[in-house]
């Protein structure tokens, strides 16, 4: 059974506006799902969308089966599903810390055993935990962002662009961490415009072209595709024309 189905969606911005114009998403229990495309493609519309932060004009999303559609971004939240916006998605004058405990909002009892269990599991933040999360650099943020949304113990992750700005040697970083955090039993959809490094780590990938879906398959698969990586990933595939 799918962890998460999300079938025809269509939802935008503003009335007549139609990003999504009857986009699907299939995410499977302890799976990676990259999501790829071009610039306006909808592509993080539909995080925001399953996340209930975007309504729906037409479409539904089911978790295990239930739907989550009309259902308010707290009980999204309260039902399994995180999402990591790209922006604006720490508190910078709060400690790291206190960016963890506001992520665990949903089940205050535990939160301090859940804060000792992020130390434990990113090693890092546990050395920075009493410093401002502005004097972190840009890929330990995002690793506090990730580990503030798993302070709800979630089943999916929704990540908006993660390696954004990012050095490509912290965005190598930040990538094995989201494998691992992946490993741990957390299934992911990830939405990122690094295409080739999204696709190394994910088990199956969509391509979103204005609002639907052009592609989808094996991550492998659509990496080794010559069309795919002629308009994507910025290179062909080796033997391609």
């Amino acid at each position: 059974m799918s962890l998460l189905v999300a079938t025809d969606i269509v939802a935008g911005y503003g009335r007549g506006d139609e990003i999504l114009k009857g986009a699907n998403l299939v995410i499977a229990p302890n799976e990676i799902v990259a999501i790829i495309g071009p610039n306006g493609a909808g592509k993080s519309t539909l995080l925001k969308v399953i996340a209930g932060l975007l309504h729906r004009s037409r479409g539904g999303i089911l978790l295990d089966g239930q739907p989550i559609h009309s259902l308010s971004i707290r009980a999204i939240a309260r039902a399994g599903v995180a999402f990591v916006p790209q922006e604006a998605n720490i508190f910078p004058s709060l400690t790291v810390r206190e960016n963890l405990e506001i992520g665990g909002y949903l089940d205050p009892g535990r939160v301090r055993a859940r804060t000792e269990d992020a130390f434990a599991r990113f090693p890092m933040l546990a050395e920075k935990r009493n410093r401002a999360a502005r004097t972190l650099s840009g890929g330990q943020r995002q690793v506090l962002a990730m580990a503030t949304a798993l302070m709800v113990a979630p089943r999916l992750l929704l990540l908006d662009e993660p390696s954004a700005g990012l050095s490509p040697v912290a965005a190598e970083t930040l990538f094995a961490t989201i494998a691992e955090v992946n490993r741990s039993g957390v299934a992911i959809a990830m939405v990122e415009q690094n295409a080739n490094e999204a696709l190394l780590i994910a088990h199956r990938a969509t391509v979103l072209v204005d609002g639907r879906n052009r592609r989808d398959g094996n991550a492998a698969e659509l990496l080794a595709d010559p069309e795919i990586g002629r308009l994507f990933l910025g290179f062909q595939a080796e033997g391609a024309p």
